[in-house]
């Protein structure tokens, strides 16, 4: 059985975690829109607050619940606790905060590029999960590990959207007077769309390459073992041909 220290990657993921989540929650645990993070569109003005406080408070159970959920020791050695704990990261999390992203996302101000990555995130992010879901309630386990994956790697690319963020501003930002014109607001525009784009777009990239080499590593050993069971089994004896 592999050990729970056998997987180094699972402390650095849930210590990001924990720092995101605490750095993320607080303004919109005050209900107070002035603290949003996310500049209100005028067309919907503080109503766009009270839809962004679900999407980030139900996102965050998802992420936390996440941790978890693909930590293998967990899984193997806590199954009861992996299935109630899978329930809350799909009905309490990604279900309520993908409908929740799937609204805002479509109202996003920072320009049609941002809305049409943020929406088409939000359905792939339902769409992934449910299937995972559908996966486990048949049985059908190895379908279901593979749908998660996928399901977990976009719930985690909020954190890699921030990173993007940083990246583009900093890049962009020696352009300002050159490129942009001295338009902040269009700078602004730029880095969130290629943000917003990368920011899932890659990790889901990095899941599918993992699940692929991950198949391909099971369907050689599957080769290897048949090909070792061929050779120590013995030959079965020929049939004897008498003469009279």
């Amino acid at each position: 059985m592999t050990r729970w220290w056998q997987r180094p990657w699972i402390v650095p993921f849930a210590a990001i975690v924990v720092i995101f989540v605490a750095f993320s929650i607080p303004p919109y645990l005050s209900f107070d829109p002035a603290r949003s993070r996310v500049p209100q569109p005028p067309e919907l003005g503080v109503a766009h607050f009270w839809l962004l406080v679900p999407h980030v408070l139900f996102g965050s159970v998802a992420l936390v619940s996440s941790v978890f959920q693909i930590w293998p020791w967990f899984r193997r050695r806590h199954p009861v606790a992996h299935r109630r704990l899978g329930r809350v990261y799909v009905f309490g999390g990604v279900l309520p905060a993908g409908v929740a992203a799937l609204t805002i996302g479509s109202l996003s101000p920072f320009g049609p590029a941002t809305r049409a990555s943020n929406m088409l995130l939000a359905a792939v992010w339902l769409y992934v999960t449910v299937k995972g879901w559908r996966a486990a309630r048949h049985h059908r386990f190895g379908e279901h590990r593979r749908w998660m994956i996928r399901s977990f790697a976009l719930t985690a690319s909020i954190i890699t959207n921030r990173i993007w963020g940083a990246i583009f501003v900093i890049a962009l930002m020696p352009q300002l007077e050159t490129t942009f014109h001295g338009d902040e607001g269009l700078l602004a525009w730029v880095a969130s769309a290629a943000t917003a784009w990368l920011g899932w777009t890659i990790p889901l990239l990095i899941a599918e390459w993992w699940l692929e080499r991950d198949r391909s590593h099971r369907g050689a050993g599957a080769r290897r073992g048949a090909g070792a069971r061929r050779i120590t089994e013995p030959a079965e004896p020929r049939d004897q041909v008498t003469t009279s």
